[in-house]
C-alpha cells in the first residue's frame, strides 16, 4: 500500500480545515510484525485455505492481505487513510463511480438530476435500506451525515465546499443548493467523506466493536496491532441481498513483506496481494492457483521542486533537474509497474493532457544549471530530498536521478523516510525536493492542483510552495466549469498543467502507476477501479463452486 498522500486540506479557498493522513497509510509494521507461514494467526480467524465453500452455504472467508495497518480512523466522516479499503464495504455514498462507463452510477441514489446550470441537485434516495443500528436511512439521516461531515471539517471534507443548503423535502428526496456549480453526482461518489452514516450512533464506533454504515458488511472483529487485525461479517439484512455462493466473511491479516505475501497466496492461505513487485508479478502470471491482475491507475509520483527557498527557488534549476530524469529509463526499470506520464492528470481522467510526456535531455540540463551558476565548472551544488522509506521504486527513482546529477556537479542528499516524519519536515519547508504520490478523492482531477498546488500560507499538500494568484484563480473555476462546460474544463486543465509544469517548473510527474496484484484462482468477479485505491468489493465476488 505504496500510498504517501494525505490529509487533505485546509482553508483552501476558505472552504475547509485539514485532518487526517490518508496516502500515508498508517504506520509501517516494524520486522516482528511478519507473520509467520502457518495454517491460521492465533486470533481465530480462518485463512483463505480452511474457509474453503463446503455444504450448500457457502462460509468461504476471503483474506485480503495489505501490507501496513489496516484503521487509522474509524469515523465515516474524517477517515483519510488505509481504512478506505475495509470502509468501502461496510460504508456507502449515494453514488459509486464506473471506472468502466466513467460515470456515477446508483447507489444509495437510485436517481438524481441538476438545474440552473449545477448549482441544484435532486438525488432520489433507495427505499428500504437499513443501516447496520436497524435505524432505516432516508432523507433525513443522509442529510444529518453530510452535515455533520460538513461540519467536522476533517480528512476530505473539501468535497462538499459547494454545498450551501441540504433539504429533506420528503423521506426519499434529498435537495441541494450549492454556492456555485459542482459535479455533486462525481462528488458523491468519492471514496473519502461521502459516506452516508447513522449519525446518531456514529460517535460510539471510535473502539472498532462497531460500525454505522449501511454496506453489505458489519464489523465483526478489531484487533489493532495484530496479524488478522479487522474480520467482516455479512449485514444480513443488507439491501442488495444475499446469494449462498457469496463471501460472507473477509479476513485482513497484514503482512508488510511482499515475498511473505507472495507464499501465503501461493499457499491458499490468503486470497489478495495488493502489490507485487515485478519479478513476482512475472511469477503470478505461470503460478497454477493464481490469477494475476495488471491494471492503469489514477496514482502518479510527483517530485515536487521548492520554489520559495534554497536553489531551487531558481526556476533555471528546476527546469534542469526535470531535464536530468531519465523518464524512459525509469519506466523500462519498472517493468510494466509504471507508465511514463503525460502531464499532471492520469490517462482516463477529465484534463489528461497528451503530448506533455517530459523528455531526458542532460545537455539541456547542463546548460540551465550552467547558467544558473553551477554544474561541472562551477562549485559543487549539494541538493537535500525526502522520499518515502521502503517505497522501492522511489528508491529506483532516487538512485537513477542522483546517478544523473552527479555528472552535472550536483549531489543528491536523499532521505527515505517515513511518511508522517517526511511530511513534517515538507510542511516547515525543510528540503528542496519532495517525492510522493497522488491520486484522487474521486475521479476528478481537481484534487492534484487545489491541494497541491493552490497558495497556502501554511503548506499541508502544496510541498513546491508555489504561489501564484493567476493559477490560483483558475484552480477555483475548475468545479464550475466541469459541471457546466466540460470542454472548457478540459482546455482549462490542459492551460494549468502547462504553467505549473513547464513554465512554473514546480514538479515533475515521472510515470503513473500501473496496480500489479495476484488473488487466488479460485476468485470470481474481481474488477479493480482506480478510483477506489487498492480497494476490494468482497460483494461482487465468489468463491469458484
Amino acid at each position: 500500500m505504496r500510498w504517501h498522500k494525505r490529509l487533505l486540506v485546509a482553508g483552501v479557498v476558505g472552504i475547509l480545515s485539514l485532518a487526517a493522513s490518508a496516502c500515508a497509510g498508517g504506520q509501517v509494521r516494524g520486522a516482528g510484525g511478519t507473520p509467520q507461514p502457518t495454517a491460521g494467526d492465533g486470533t481465530g480467524a480462518p485463512t483463505a485455505a480452511q474457509a474453503e465453500p463446503g455444504g450448500k452455504e457457502n462460509d468461504a472467508t476471503f483474506v485480503y492481505a495489505p501490507n501496513l495497518d489496516v484503521v487509522t480512523d474509524w469515523d465515516p466522516a474524517s477517515s483519510y487513510s488505509n481504512e478506505i479499503i475495509a470502509m468501502s464495504n461496510i460504508y456507502e455514498g449515494l453514488t459509486r463511480y464506473n471506472a468502466e462507463t466513467k460515470k456515477p452510477e446508483p447507489r444509495l441514489a437510485t436517481e438524481w438530476s441538476s438545474a440552473d446550470d449545477g448549482k441544484q441537485w435532486t438525488f432520489k434516495l433507495r427505499q428500504g435500506v437499513k443501516f447496520h443500528t436497524g435505524a432505516p436511512m432516508d432523507a433525513e439521516a443522509a442529510k444529518k451525515a453530510i452535515e455533520r461531515t460538513i461540519k467536522k471539517n476533517a480528512g476530505a471534507a473539501y468535497i462538499w465546499g459547494a454545498v450551501d443548503t441540504i433539504e429533506a423535502p420528503d423521506a426519499s428526496t434529498l435537495k441541494f443548493s450549492l454556492k456555485y456549480a459542482a459535479p455533486l453526482d462525481l462528488v458523491a461518489s468519492s471514496g473519502y467523506a461521502a459516506y452516508i452514516y447513522d449519525t446518531e450512533a456514529v460517535d460510539a464506533v471510535a473502539d472498532g466493536k462497531s460500525d454505522a454504515g449501511t454496506g453489505p458488511y458489519t464489523i465483526d472483529s478489531w484487533r489493532k496491532g495484530q496479524e488478522t487485525e479487522l474480520t467482516l461479517k455479512a449485514f444480513e439484512d443488507y439491501w442488495g441481498g444475499w446469494k449462498p455462493e457469496q463471501y460472507k466473511k473477509v479476513a485482513f491479516r497484514v503482512t508488510p513483506e511482499i515475498t511473505t505475501a507472495w507464499q501465503l497466496l501461493k499457499r491458499g492461505e490468503v486470497n489478495f496481494v495488493q502489490r507485487l513487485n515485478p519479478q513476482l508479478f512475472q511469477q503470478a502470471g505461470s503460478t497454477e492457483g493464481v490469477q494475476a491482475s495488471q491494471t492503469p491507475s489514477f496514482q502518479n509520483l510527483l517530485v515536487l521542486f521548492n520554489t520559495e527557498s534554497g536553489p531551487t527557488k531558481d526556476v533555471r534549476v528546476r527546469q534542469a533537474l526535470q531535464y536530468a530524469i531519465d523518464y524512459d529509463g525509469l519506466v523500462s526499470a519498472l517493468k510494466g509497474s509504471g507508465q511514463k506520464a503525460s502531464g499532471l492528470v492520469p490517462p482516463g481522467l477529465l484534463g489528461h493532457v497528451f503530448g506533455m510526456e517530459p523528455v531526458h535531455d542532460l545537455s539541456m540540463a547542463q546548460e540551465l544549471m550552467t547558467s544558473a551558476g553551477y554544474g561541472p565548472d562551477n562549485p559543487e551544488l549539494k541538493l537535500t530530498m525526502t522520499y518515502a522509506q521502503g517505497d522501492d521504486d522511489q528508491k529506483l527513482f532516487v538512485t537513477l536521478l542522483s546517478s544523473a546529477l552527479k555528472k552535472l556537479n550536483v549531489t543528491l542528499q536523499a532521505r527515505p523516510m517515513a511518511w508522517n516524519a517526511q511530511w513534517d519536515l515538507g510542511k516547515k519547508k525543510g528540503q528542496d525536493v519532495f517525492v510522493m504520490y497522488w491520486y484522487p478523492d474521486y475521479a476528478d482531477p481537481y484534487s492534484w492542483f487545489l491541494n497541491v498546488f493552490r497558495s497556502s500560507d501554511k503548506p499541508e499538500f502544496n510541498l513546491s510552495y508555489l504561489k501564484d494568484a493567476g493559477i490560483d484563480a483558475a484552480i477555483d473555476g475548475l468545479p464550475r466549469l466541469t459541471a457546466t462546460d466540460p470542454f472548457a474544463a478540459e482546455m482549462a486543465y490542459d492551460k494549468l498543467q502547462k504553467q505549473i509544469v513547464n513554465d512554473k517548473a514546480a514538479v515533475a510527474v515521472p510515470y503513473v502507476q500501473t496496480y500489479q496484484r495476484a488473488l487466488t484462482a479460485g476468485v470470481q468477479g474481481y474488477k479493480d477501479n482506480p478510483a477506489y485505491p487498492n480497494v476490494v468489493f468482497f460483494y461482487d465476488l465468489k468463491p469458484a463452486a
